[in-house]
């Protein structure tokens, strides 16, 4: 399970000078790496049975826990934009992230306190979303603040333990929330999250001492992409023939502001088809596990838990799982054996070839669902197919997107590419609900229909980002700007 925020940079604007080496970690890291593995932990654990609980025991009806579901996911990357904001202009990362997390404690414990009302659902995703979302942005910056120009070569190290702490928890949480569910209840089931995420504020408080807390800046600040964007938009009409839309902008800003704001937006040409991505992978969560629900469970006999089964809900945790595998065949071994090949496998083309798999692995389960509509027992098992071929659509778009972003992005301008990647993902999940309700209302197809309509708009989408890439290029190139 990629996380779907690129990974803080270190101070960017610094002058760098000749400084010596430092080969050990902040006492500090244990402790912020620590928080992220509990707390996403108590997130994917919650989200995993999020689903048949509305369906279930609240009766929520198919479709409106479709939309409720997706409006939720879309909150929790909505809320990532006030929670910077806060952090960056008043409270700093650390308070930020400490008194959000509250919030978030108090999200699992309505949800397991209140367990059956409906109230209780509205009021817990509420605060969950608050809470996670407001605290995204601000841990993995947090964790660059820690190393200042003395450890700057070890980010990349410390990076991925960062990520790995955010795939091994959400792996185990996918596979003991829906265990405690099946033999304790949803109200254990969710208040073991809340102990989680409990533990993942304790653990950040107790790391206080050895952290380095940077003040915010209470700055409004003339420079940056939005203030250059507005000044164009304002002056337009004094535009000179062949200029570009922001080429008005150097009568206030600098020629390296203003190429900078124009990489920006060539950028965002590239993240316009972004949603339809996320409209297919984030409903792992919902229609895939409605779907997982008409299938045949597998047990499996382990030691510590005898009555486990492979079903609707466990099986997602085979996300995370493929995440941990297939990012080292692909970078060690598929991408060096392409481009032996002569095929070249550029960010923007892995990221075309991720929105064709996706769009194939809906084919996949939009066949399966017509069996399963016309009565077939089908196992558990043959969901395994599609969560491989969507995992590897995944590892190609989302983890190559932030590398592409990240690379092409000016310095002085990653932060709000950060925003925007975070953004697409808030749309994909509107898109969602949206279609929902569409459906509902409007189009009455069965679930089989649904998931061959998203395949084919991805399709659609795919070709249509394959020329936007021919267009971005061409664009950087035109602007002087390096391409990929």
């Amino acid at each position: 399970m990629t996380e779907k925020q690129p990974i803080a940079q270190p101070e960017e604007e610094r002058k760098r000078q000749p400084v010596q080496r430092i080969d050990t970690m902040p006492r500090s890291v244990p402790f912020i790496v620590g928080n992220e593995a509990a707390e996403r932990f108590s997130f994917y654990g919650m989200r995993s049975i999020l689903m048949l609980y509305m369906t279930s025991v609240l009766l929520i009806p198919d479709y409106e826990a479709t939309r409720i579901l997706h409006t939720f996911i879309a909150a929790v990357y909505f809320f990532p934009l006030i929670g910077g904001w806060l952090a960056d202009r008043y409270f700093g990362r650390y308070w930020t992230i400490l008194t959000i997390s509250l919030l978030y404690c108090l999200g699992h414990a309505a949800l397991a306190i209140f367990e059956g009302k409906l109230y209780g659902l509205y009021l817990g995703l509420a605060l969950i979303a608050i809470g996670s979302g407001g605290i995204k942005p601000c841990v993995s910056a947090f964790v660059g603040d820690q190393f200042g120009p003395e450890r700057e070569h070890l980010l990349p190290k410390v990076y991925g333990w960062f990520y790995w702490s955010i795939n091994f928890g959400s792996f185990f949480s996918m596979l003991l929330i829906p265990y405690l569910k099946e033999n304790y209840g949803y109200r254990v089931a969710f208040g073991v999250p809340g102990i989680a995420m409990g533990l993942a504020t304790l653990i950040f408080w107790l790391g206080t001492p050895t952290y380095v807390r940077k003040p915010p800046s209470r700055e409004t600040g003339q420079k940056g992409f939005w203030p250059i964007v507005l000044y164009a938009i304002k002056h337009l009409k004094e535009r000179k023939r062949g200029e570009s839309f922001l080429d008005v902008a150097r009568k206030k800003y600098s020629e390296e502001e203003v190429q900078a704001a124009k990489a920006v937006l060539y950028i965002l040409l590239i993240f316009a088809p972004a949603p339809l991505f996320w409209s297919l992978f984030d409903q792992t969560a919902s229609t895939w596990i409605l779907q997982g629900e008409k299938m045949v469970p597998l047990s499996i006999p382990l030691p510590f838990a005898p009555k486990f089964s492979l079903n609707a809900e466990t099986i997602q945790s085979l996300n995370p799982l493929l995440v941990m595998l297939l990012i080292p065949l692909f970078t060690m071994v598929l991408y060096p054996w392409a481009d032996r090949l002569g095929l070249r496998p550029t960010p923007l083309r892995r990221m075309t070839l991720g929105m064709f798999l996706a769009a194939f692995s809906y084919v996949i389960v939009g066949w399966y669902q017509i069996h399963v509509e016309h009565g077939a027992r089908m196992s558990i098992l043959w969901q395994v197919i599609p969560y491989i071929v969507l995992t590897s659509a995944e590892v190609l778009f989302s983890t190559t997107g932030l590398e592409f972003a990240f690379t092409q992005a000016p310095k002085s301008m990653k932060s709000i590419i950060m925003s925007f990647w975070l953004l697409t993902v808030c749309i994909g999940d509107s898109l969602i609900s949206l279609i929902t309700t569409l459906n509902e209302k409007v189009l009455k197809t069965s679930l089989s229909g649904q998931f061959f309509l998203y395949a084919g708009m991805v399709v659609i989408v795919a070709i249509l980002f394959g020329e936007l890439a021919v267009i971005y290029r061409r664009l950087r190139a035109k602007a002087g700007l390096p391409v990929d």
